[in-house]
């Protein structure tokens, strides 16, 4: 196995995938990385999703995961909150397994994976962030009800908080499921394709709270589809079952990358790295 260790102004891109791994050195504070992937192997009967990935994610960074359909882009956060079997390898948050610190870990999904027709209200929705601390029993308090309030209130959905969630539209529910997020005071946020379907209100709201949290040295993973907006990413893990590149995003995003990451889809990779370039232009 090889091992390449890199500062956070190093982009690596895997030259053996298979044994590939990059690391990330401890943060300012001197901490080991908020996560931690190792040699990650996953598979779903004898379909390989996951291949040998290997990463470090310091607090306060924003990681935007990047690749085609069936990457194993899903299955990575899948991992990460310990839903899934690892065929091999480990994944340690702060050094820690996830059944050690699982109320450390806030996850937002996809919302097509949502059942809609479940009879909650956006409150009850942001409430259940409260749930790993109120116990399998246990009753909201004044506190729990107070920080949902806070929550909702910073994704701009108070006047909503007694619709049935079913009632809302894809930005909005997105927006509920980021408070609830918010409302767990997690210190590692896992967000599935948070931009799909949004539209640009709900986008710029959903990176704006991103950001701030991420400069409270929360440690936000999120899977991205829009290669248009990568820039706003501090760093970028290029996925297609193994690691292809991982570093800054100006380093990270390049011609070489894309098109290994996404092989002949040339119009759209043109497409997002000409936004890129533009983009850099602008700053």
């Amino acid at each position: 196995m090889k091992t390449t260790i890199i500062d956070p102004q190093t982009v690596v891109e895997s030259k053996d995938q298979l044994d590939y791994r990059a690391e990330l050195p401890p943060d300012e504070s001197g901490n080991m990385a908020a996560v931690s992937v190792r040699g990650l192997t996953v598979s779903y009967g004898e379909r390989p999703v996951l291949r040998s990935v290997s990463f470090d994610v310091n607090s306060g960074q924003i990681v935007g995961v990047v690749g085609p359909n069936g990457a194993g882009k899903s299955t990575l956060l899948r991992a990460i909150l310990g839903l899934i079997p690892l065929d091999a390898g480990s994944i340690t948050l702060s050094g820690k397994p996830i059944s050690q610190c699982r109320n450390r870990v806030a996850y937002v999904p996809q919302t097509e994976a949502v059942d809609w027709d479940f009879p909650v209200t956006v409150q009850d929705v942001v409430l259940m962030g409260r749930y790993g601390r109120l116990g399998l029993f246990g009753r909201p308090k004044h506190a729990d009800r107070s920080a949902a309030e806070e929550a909702l209130e910073l994704v701009g959905m108070t006047e909503y908080a007694h619709r049935h969630i079913r009632q809302l539209s894809g930005g909005q529910q997105q927006r509920v499921f980021l408070a609830r997020a918010l409302c767990q005071d997690a210190d590692i946020l896992l967000l599935d394709e948070p931009f799909a379907g949004v539209d640009a209100a709900t986008e710029q709201t959903i990176f704006n709270l991103i950001t701030k949290l991420a400069a409270q040295g929360k440690t936000l993973i999120v899977v991205n589809h829009d290669l248009s907006v990568l820039d706003r990413f501090d760093i970028i893990l290029l996925l297609n079952q193994q690691v292809v590149a991982f570093g800054p995003t100006n380093q990270a995003v390049n011609d070489r990358n894309l098109h290994r990451t996404y092989g002949g889809r040339l119009t759209l990779l043109d497409r997002a790295d000409s936004a890129l370039r533009d983009n850099r232009g602008d700053s």
